[in-house]
C-alpha cells in the first residue's frame, strides 16, 4: 500500500518509535512500571479548577497574613523557586520554632497517594488547612485566618469571582480548595526521563539509562514507581538495615503517629523522587545533602545492597533525569491591608 506524502513521514516516525519501545528492553520495563508527567495539570478532586480560582489560590499561598505574625507563608517553606521547598532541614516557622519533618516538595504533589511524611492529609486541600493553624508553622486559628481575610478588602472580589454563587464565600475550606487548585498547577512536566517513557531512545544518556536499568534491576522501583517515582505508598526506613539515629530518630515514629498501629511504627510515605537533584536536604529527618550519600543509604537500608561507587554514581545519574521544567509563577501583588486589617502578633 502506498502511504502519500507526509502521511507516509508520520507512519514511519511512529513506527520506528513504537520498535524502539518494543526492541528496547529497558524502555519497555520502564513503561511498564513508571509514567510521564502529563503537558496539562489534573483537577483536584471535589474541586473545579477555574482561572479565578487558581489566581485566588496563588495569592493566598504567597500571602503571609495566613499566619499569627504576618511573615510566613506557604512559599516560605515550599519555595517555588528552589524546587519547591525551602532547603532547610527543618523548616523555621512561627516563634522561630523548627518542624519536626523535613518539608516536601510541592511540586508535582498532585500526584501523591496523600499529603505529608506520615499521610495524614488525604489531599491537596486537606493538607493546606494544616500548617496555617499548626502552632509551630503558620501559628495561626482558621478563625483568625478568615478574620483577617474578610478584613482585607481586595479579597472579596477574588474569593466573589472564585465561588460566584456563594453568598458568603471567604471559608476556610474555600480557602483549602483554591490553594489546592493553585498547588495542582505546579507540575514539571518535559524531563528526560519523561520524554524517554514517551518513546524517545536518546532522551537519557548512556549512563542514565544504566542507571536506570541498576534502579529497577536492583530493586528501587518497587517503592519508587510511578508518575512521581514514588509518593504511592509507605514503606519502613530501614526495610533490611536500620540507618543510624540521625537519619532514623527514635522519638518520630512516622505513620504510627497517625494510625496508632504497631506495624506502622517508623513507616513513612515513600517519598517521590522528581527533581530531587533540586531539593536537598534528604530524608524526613533532612540530614542528608548529598544526593548519592542518600542512594548509597536507601540501598543499604532498604535493599540490603552495599553499591558499588561506580552503581551509586549512575544511580544518582539516573535521577538526575527527573528534573523537568520548572513551573514559572508571577509573584502576584497581593490586596493591601487597611485600618481596620488585623494586625500581626509576634
Amino acid at each position: 500500500m502506498r502511504v502519500p506524502g507526509i502521511l507516509a513521514v508520520v507512519f514511519l516516525t511512529f513506527t520506528a518509535g513504537m520498535l524502539i519501545a518494543e526492541e528496547d528492553p529497558v524502555m519497555k520495563e520502564a513503561q511498564t512500571t513508571f509514567a510521564p508527567i502529563p503537558l496539562t495539570p489534573p483537577p483536584v478532586k471535589g474541586v473545579t479548577p477555574t482561572p479565578a480560582l487558581v489566581e485566588l489560590g496563588k495569592a493566598l499561598y504567597f500571602d503571609p497574613r495566613l499566619s499569627q505574625s504576618h511573615n510566613i507563608s506557604c512559599n516560605t517553606c515550599h519555595q517555588i523557586g528552589l524546587g519547591g521547598v525551602d532547603m532547610l532541614p527543618t523548616s523555621i516557622g512561627h516563634k522561630w520554632q523548627h518542624g519536626s519533618r523535613n518539608a516536601p516538595t510541592v511540586l508535582n504533589s498532585i500526584f501523591n497517594i496523600a499529603q505529608f511524611w506520615d499521610g495524614r492529609a488525604a489531599d491537596l486541600a486537606a493538607q493546606a488547612g494544616g500548617p496555617i493553624q499548626n502552632p509551630v508553622e503558620m501559628g495561626i486559628s482558621h478563625e483568625h485566618a478568615i478574620e483577617t481575610l474578610k478584613r482585607i478588602p481586595g479579597y472579596e472580589a477574588l474569593f466573589k469571582a472564585a465561588f460566584p454563587t456563594e453568598k458568603d464565600p471567604i471559608t476556610i475550606g474555600n480557602v483549602e480548595d483554591a490553594i489546592a487548585a493553585f498547588e495542582a498547577t505546579l507540575i514539571t512536566p518535559n524531563a528526560p526521563f519523561d520524554k524517554f517513557l514517551r518513546g524517545d531512545a536518546n532522551a537519557l544518556t548512556p549512563e542514565q539509562k544504566e542507571g536506570l536499568q541498576l534502579f529497577m534491576s536492583k530493586g528501587c522501583s518497587t517503592c519508587h514507581s510511578g508518575i512521581n517515582v514514588g509518593g504511592q505508598m509507605y514503606a519502613p526506613f530501614g526495610v533490611v538495615e536500620k540507618p543510624g539515629a540521625d537519619f532514623l530518630p527514635p522519638s518520630d515514629k512516622g505513620r504510627f503517629d497517625v494510625t496508632k498501629t504497631a506495624s506502622d511504627e517508623y513507616v513513612f510515605r515513600v517519598p517521590p523522587l522528581r527533581n530531587s537533584e533540586l531539593t536537598p536536604p534528604y530524608f524526613h529527618t533532612g540530614k542528608s545533602w548529598d544526593l548519592r550519600q542518600a542512594v548509597a543509604v536507601m540501598g543499604n537500608s532498604q535493599l540490603g545492597d552495599k553499591l558499588t561507587d561506580g552503581e551509586v554514581t549512575k544511580i544518582t545519574s539516573f535521577l538526575r533525569s527527573l528534573t523537568g521544567d520548572q513551573p514559572k509563577v508571577a509573584y502576584p501583588i497581593l490586596p493591601p491591608s487597611e485600618a481596620q486589617t488585623p494586625r500581626p502578633e509576634p
